[in-house]
């Protein structure tokens, strides 16, 4: 009488009924998946779809072919029988379209998981969740996603192939496929398929709509900002001038430095630095400077020497930069 009573009540519940969380010990127990999947059933209203045969005290073995017994090795699911449609549309095969009994099926299985999360919320309102009632309200959550999962795969096809025929050349076809989408998941909470129509018919206007609000989303977005957005034009450039302007003379006070001498540099010293830089080439050729064992064999040293003299160069230059240009 009770099972009944809540398949004629079309009232979401959940949140509104402010069921109590279980026991730290038992949601320690839980897998992350059942976690988020709890926190969903509990914090987000769980409608459902009513239908004549939800009555039937045979409505669970047509449906599942089976009594809901949970599983021993997983306690959060149910023992399943093996369904050749879901079975396939799970396992990534083609899947040709359903018939109305087929369809129907479906969506029977879909809102009657749905009804008995609901049930379940509804007894325990006002009051903890106990053990079993948390596993049970798990099962019948998975079955839900589960049957949600093949309707939605089985129908997301039919998302491209509107989006296609749709012609909206200011909209982007990405942006169109995930408004789809989103009005496809809507639609498959909303259908009911007690009333005789595919599924398709139902969802197909539901898609169109969400075009459409696309679009006009777009118009009112290009009614205030008619140019494209640039990001380039959002960002200022002082910073970067500033850098720029910094190192141009950096680079102009080294040339004084090196020029005058002014870091006390030997005569080894500025000749290695001369010829590894090409500092003293032609202003009309291009600089070619020249490698540690080229300078080297000018001056008579191997390339580790060479290296070592570079180094100790470019530190007084560095020390003597710091005191007259950084410090300032």
């Amino acid at each position: 009488m009770q099972l009944v009573e809540v398949a004629q009540s079309k009232r979401p519940v959940g949140a509104s009924l402010s069921v109590k969380t279980p026991s730290d010990a038992v949601i320690r127990r839980l897998a992350a998946e059942d976690q988020v999947l709890l926190t969903k059933l509990l914090t987000e209203p769980t409608d459902y779809v009513d239908h004549p045969s939800f009555a039937n005290q045979d409505t669970e073995l047509t449906l599942f072919a089976r009594e809901a017994k949970l599983n021993r090795i997983f306690p959060t699911r149910f023992v399943e029988t093996s369904d050749p449609i879901s079975a396939a549309v799970l396992g990534g095969e083609r899947v040709s379209t359903l018939s109305y009994q087929q369809e129907q099926h479906l969506f029977s299985r879909y809102n009657y998981a749905r009804m008995q999360a609901a049930l379940i919320l509804r007894e325990h309102a006002g009051k903890r969740l106990s053990a079993m009632a948390t596993r049970r309200l798990l099962a019948w959550g998975h079955r839900m996603l589960a049957a949600r999962s093949v309707i939605v795969r089985l129908n997301m096809p039919l998302v491209l192939a509107m989006a296609k025929r749709t012609r909206l050349s200011n909209i982007d076809f990405n942006e169109m496929v995930s408004e789809g989408n989103m009005a496809l998941l809507r639609s498959v909470e909303k259908f009911d398929c007690s009333r005789g129509f595919k599924f398709s018919t139902y969802s197909c206007r539901a898609i169109l709509k969400s075009f459409s609000r696309v679009a006009m989303r777009a118009s009112r977005y290009r009614g205030k900002f008619p140019a494209e957005f640039d990001p380039a034009l959002e960002r200022s450039d002082y910073q970067d001038r500033q850098r720029d302007g910094i190192v141009a003379d950096c680079v102009d006070e080294l040339k004084e430095i090196f020029l005058e001498n002014l870091a006390d540099l030997s005569d080894v010293e500025r000749r290695v630095i001369t010829e590894r830089f090409a500092l003293g080439a032609a202003v009309s050729a291009p600089p070619q400077p020249k490698t540690l064992e080229q300078v080297g064999n000018i001056i008579g040293v191997t390339k580790e020497r060479v290296r070592q003299i570079q180094n100790n160069a470019l530190k007084k230059m560095r020390l003597a930069l710091e005191e007259r240009f950084l410090a300032a």
